[in-house]
């Protein structure tokens, strides 16, 4: 019987110097894409937005990396809200910074609800951005079944609510998730705030306003990764 022939050194050679070559790889481009912003000259307009953070975020320091504007999420559904809103609103306002309120949408309850809830956390203020209605929560796991016709129904409601206590029209923030199942972005009449790192998205079938180009941005302003927006040109 013939002895089975030993691999060549040089072939594990190459092997380990591909396979290191992945690996360095992989790690640039996890690295680019946590630290990746639209080129300036492209989108001269760029903001970010604060979600549900668990500390503060520099409001300045978001200025000096090139942010024009600044939303904050502010409530969701009937009694969520964000502890540090208040804080990170005034900080804007210090600034000079334009901001402007989030709330996200909770298909489970009632437009009312919410409403108040939002109302209780964001003055009325002509000099604010349009709010923002966040929808990316399904009807799912509700504890009764809300058909799609009243996800939409609702929704309007809290449109109309928020829009009178704003004086001025909401955007809505639509999640692919949201879109593929709704397709509200197709039939309410307002600007869109979609989400897509890197690539803009066209999942809405309409353009957008604003794109979250950057949902978990790494920078100095926050200990936590924050979203980059930029809007249309």
């Amino acid at each position: 019987m013939g002895r089975r022939k030993k691999a060549s050194p040089w072939r594990w050679r190459i092997a380990a110097l591909l396979l290191l070559a992945m690996l360095a790889g992989g790690a640039w481009l996890w690295w680019h894409l946590r630290h990746w912003t639209p080129a300036e000259d492209a989108y001269p307009d760029q903001g970010a937005y604060l979600a549900a953070l668990n500390v503060a975020a520099n409001i300045r320091t978001l200025r000096a990396l090139g942010a024009s504007f600044v939303y904050i999420h502010a409530s969701s559904g009937a009694d969520g809200t964000q502890p540090a809103f208040a804080a990170q609103f005034e900080a804007a306002r210090a600034t000079q910074m334009p901001v402007g309120a989030v709330h996200l949408y909770d298909p489970c309850v009632r437009a009312g609800a919410q409403s108040a809830n939002f109302v209780r956390m964001v003055p009325r203020d002509p000099t604010l951005l349009p709010s923002v209605i966040a929808l990316d929560t399904l009807a799912d796991d509700c504890t009764e079944r809300v058909s799609e016709a009243a996800v939409e129904s609702e929704l309007m409601t809290l449109i109309n609510q928020i829009e009178n206590h704003e004086g001025k029209p909401v955007i809505l923030k639509v999640s692919r998730a949201f879109e593929d199942r709704y397709g509200l972005a197709r039939r309410i009449e307002r600007n869109l705030w979609l989400t897509r790192t890197r690539m803009e998205p066209a999942y809405a079938g309409r353009p957008w306003l604003l794109w979250t180009a950057n949902e978990a941005l790494v920078s100095p302003a926050s200990e936590e990764p924050i979203e980059w927006v930029v809007a249309r040109p």
